[in-house]
């Protein structure tokens, strides 16, 4: 199921897009806090974000601006401007759609599933992870401008770790994952590969993100 995050002030518009959502099968989180509104949407591990221009004490574009440095997520612009000169900032910034309101709840769907759809196809697939930017494909992480590359072994790790983030990862979880992409792994293997993990993630400040649970595991924090 597509996860979409809405970030609408008003409430009763929020309540409906929600509704709106969920009736066409997607799963949905909505902002309610507008402070450090970038920070929430790389949190939410959306794979679209519905973002409003107008917000209190800060600007939807702006957002999207520092977004679009840290991920690749779809996001569509709702707003009541009609200004194109909106339109044309928005999409310069990064804005994957703009949507003006009122809109009618047939197309806005329509145009989501464009887009999603769109994302899919172009092999845009970061994942985020505590302000880091992660790649499955290209097997990177980037924060703040900052690159580590991963080897093979430590890129499945690493997606298995953040799939399960929070929950404990046992060694023979990804000894099979490993050995599932036919890579040749062993205890010892596998501990060398963690190793270097952790210290890619230290180099970009994340230094206490993998937590060794003895005899059970490990979990990303």
């Amino acid at each position: 199921m597509k996860r979409i995050l809405v970030i609408e002030d008003e409430q009763v518009l929020r309540e409906e897009l929600v509704l709106l959502l969920q009736n066409a099968g997607y799963e949905t989180l909505s902002i309610t806090r507008f402070e450090d509104v970038c920070a929430q949407m790389i949190a939410a591990h959306a794979n679209l974000v519905l973002l409003d221009i107008n917000l209190p004490g800060t600007n939807g574009q702006l957002i999207l601006r520092d977004f679009r440095e840290v991920s690749e997520t779809p996001v569509i612009m709702l707003t009541s401007r009609t200004s194109e000169m909106d339109e044309v900032l928005s999409m310069s910034f990064g804005a994957d759609d703009y949507v003006q309101k009122p809109y009618n709840p047939t197309i806005l769907l329509l145009r989501i599933s464009a887009v999603l759809k769109r994302s899919s196809g172009s092999g845009s697939n970061l994942m985020q992870y505590r302000g880091v930017s992660f790649s499955p494909v290209k097997g990177s992480l980037v924060r703040a401008g900052q690159e580590q590359i991963l080897s093979k072994n430590e890129a499945i790790i690493f997606q298995l770790l953040l799939d399960r983030q929070g929950e404990i990862v046992t060694r023979d979880d990804l000894m099979t994952a490993l050995w599932d992409n036919q890579e040749f792994v062993n205890d010892s293997t596998l501990s060398v590969n963690v190793s270097r993990l952790r210290t890619k993630l230290k180099a970009l400040g994340l230094a206490d993100a993998i937590e060794t649970r003895k005899k059970q595991g490990y979990v990303l924090r």
